[in-house]
């Protein structure tokens, strides 16, 4: 497997000035206008610029001309990759320049990796040092380089091979990787650190963190600002993993109607975790209102009335009298103790308002006393708001796909975020460039329910030029929030961007277009050509369960990969599960960007299942020279008798109880 060679190039200071998604990214670009037109000028930059998105909105084509006048004189010269760096590298600093700075995100998740900074915050450090010691004490691998001394790199060297981040994963998100599948040795050779780091990324994205400037190659180098940021996501994760409804059903004592269900159901966990505090503030007589976990809380007096509140047994009002911030801050503290919250941050960082550390330590206190009460009708009602599993699933696989193409907004539930229609113009606009109409766009906050229906109509417009099945659907729908036919429109997104993404690889399709079909023959094709037996009739094959095809498939793609001593026959609901949660590993291991679930496989979701499928094929192709001849049917067979196609399957579902769903409001 040759995946773990990033792009390398000659001037290394020039390499240190880009993450290597960056650098790929880039590469990806240069190759692919050189090898339309055979050649690259000067005098083909500034079209070339214009077209990426960081330049898009702030220069116009002209100005990028004007700006390479400065340091080439001749339009006509070749360009190497490393002068069309260079030129990248220049235009790059006068955006930052002409922008103000790069613009921050709101959300938690988004804002641990972009920073422009790459300052070392040694309080943040020190305190994910101590959830690591703590957490990872009793690793089997990790404990004869535990404890980690947080005064020294020593984290950073240890974060090298991979291991530490997937052990990481799993505390956060127990199951995420099938821990049979990293790669455990004192020493490991360049093929299977690269391993461990793709599964790590991979992992990482899956459970919802944001990866999109952070490759393999940066975590093998241990950068600092990139490590640490990345360990800040994943115990964020952790820390919150209660804050929602199916989790802690008793967070409905914070609403009072339906309306603000909804609302709660919507906000981040980081905003949950601040509705709850303030839940109990106001119980408590505290006046003011806490926004934040910085400036809100610098003086300590919201921690010393919400342990109050919460511990009146072993906090007291002590805390309150006195004057001193400080002191005040490490009597809190010492109180959080007493109920076994685990020290995230020091009297100082309170202080100070260290928002990393202040989030953690509320989240510590929320999962160690949420002092809400059990009321069994609002339990039940709690029950009545959740999906069932497979439409939870689905909501989680395409959230997790959408935050991962690296879009402004953070997506916290699907069900909610779309409605206003902007996400959804987000997402096509970064699988379909251009396609949006950005001027006749509303962008959130929006109040006039109008231009909600504007925006989502225009969404319904791009999904029909883009030949998804939408009939009788319209923006009002997503407004609304259908759920069957926000899975339905996603899934079809979804499915068209695996699709373009296979159809761009010309040289192995033959610049046709690539159907659900090519994909099951590709399969078939590659797994008989290998040796092997299996066979995958469809997408919804029941055979498949067993997920024998799948290891057979990973194998003949990549023969090292897969340790058969570690495979099941699959016959038990138990061995199903090892080898579906070992498939999961090994595709993303592989380098495939997958986010479905153990029991996607077992239970034989067909949209999951070609996905997967999709994800094998993509990396395959990438990294050989095999060819796809697209087959003259677009529908594939089972005995004979052709498969409904998926998409109409799916969307005609949806629209059929969209139109049921309307008559029945009608009729008297």
């Amino acid at each position: 497997m040759s995946s773990f060679v990033g792009v390398l190039v000659s001037d290394q200071w020039l390499q240190s000035q880009f993450t290597q998604v960056e650098l790929r990214t880039l590469k990806s670009k240069y190759v692919s206008e050189r090898t339309q037109s055979g050649r690259i000028t000067v005098g083909d930059l500034p079209s070339i610029f214009k077209k990426l998105k960081a330049f898009s909105e702030l220069f116009t084509e002209d100005e990028i001309k004007a700006a390479l006048a400065e340091s080439y004189q001749n339009m006509d010269d070749d360009i190497d990759f490393e002068s069309f760096l260079r030129a990248h590298l220049n235009l790059q600093t006068r955006a930052t320049a002409k922008d103000g700075g790069s613009k921050s995100s709101s959300s938690f998740l988004k804002t641990a990796t972009t920073t422009v900074h790459h300052a070392i915050n040694e309080s943040e450090k020190a305190s994910y040092v101590a959830h690591i010691n703590g957490y990872l004490a009793e690793d089997k691998f990790l404990q004869q380089f535990l404890p980690i001394d947080p005064a020294t790199d020593a984290l950073f060297d240890l974060a090298k091979d991979g291991v530490l981040l997937c052990k990481l994963i799993n505390i956060a998100v127990p199951g995420t990787i099938d821990e049979r599948a990293i790669n455990t040795k004192r020493v490991l050779n360049p093929w299977e650190r690269n391993e461990n780091h793709t599964l790590g990324l991979n992992s990482a994205k899956a459970i919802g963190c944001t990866v999109v400037n952070i490759g393999t190659q940066d975590m093998v180098e241990g950068r600092p600002h990139l490590v640490l940021g990345l360990i800040s996501q994943i115990i964020k994760i952790q820390l919150l993993a209660d804050l929602n409804l199916k989790k802690t059903p008793q967070l409905l004592e914070l609403v009072e109607d339906d309306k603000d269900v909804e609302e709660l159901i919507s906000l981040p966990p980081d905003k949950v975790l601040l509705k709850w505090m303030n839940f109990h503030l106001k119980k408590a007589g505290y006046e003011k209102q806490v926004t934040n976990f910085s400036s809100d809380v610098k003086d300590g007096e919201a921690y010393a009335y919400l342990l109050n509140a919460l511990a009146p047994e072993t906090a007291g009002p002590y805390a309150l009298a006195i004057s001193d911030p400080t002191e005040r801050a490490n009597m809190v503290l010492e109180q959080a103790e007493r109920l076994d919250c685990k020290r995230y941050l020091t009297p100082k960082d309170i202080v100070e308002g260290s928002p990393n550390l202040n989030l953690a330590f509320v989240a510590q206190i929320f999962q160690h006393r949420n002092g809400l009460t059990v009321d069994t009708q609002k339990m039940s009602f709690a029950e009545m708001m959740t999906d069932d599993a497979e439409t939870s699933r689905e909501e989680r696989c395409f959230r997790l796909w959408i935050n991962s193409l690296g879009i402004t907004t953070y997506v916290n539930n699907v069900f909610e975020d779309v409605r206003n229609g902007w996400v959804l113009l987000e997402v096509l606009d970064k699988v379909s460039s251009g396609s949006v109409n950005w001027k006749q766009a509303t962008k959130p906050p929006i109040k006039m329910p109008f231009r909600k229906v504007e925006n989502c109509n225009q969404v319904i417009k791009i999904g029909k030029d883009l030949n998804f099945s939408l009939v009788n659907v319209a923006g009002n729908d997503i407004v609304q929030g259908n759920k069957k036919l926000l899975l339905a429109f996603l899934w079809q997104l979804m499915r068209f961007t695996m699709l373009q993404l296979l159809r761009n690889l010309r040289s192995r399709s033959q610049g046709k277009e690539i159907t659900d079909a090519d994909i099951l023959n590709w399969a078939n094709n590659k797994v008989k050509k290998s040796g092997r037996t299996s066979e995958m009739e469809s997408f919804k094959d029941k055979n498949l369960s067993n997920g024998i095809f799948f290891l057979e498939l990973l194998s003949a793609v990549e023969p090292r990969v897969v340790n058969w001593s570690l495979v099941t026959k699959g016959e038990t609901d138990e061995d199903k599960k090892l080898n579906s949660t070992y498939i999961i590993s090994v595709a993303r291991k592989l380098g495939c960007s997958i986010f479905l679930l153990p029991e996607d496989i077992i239970e034989v979701n067909q949209k999951m299942i070609l996905t997967l499928t999709a994800s094998i094929m993509y990396w395959s192709l990438q990294h050989s020279e095999e060819s796809v001849t697209p087959v003259a049917s677009p529908v594939a067979s089972v005995d004979g008798e052709p498969e409904t196609d998926l998409v109409s399957e799916v969307s005609n579902l949806a629209i059929d109880d969209n139109n049921n769903a309307s008559e029945n409001t009608s009729s008297p």
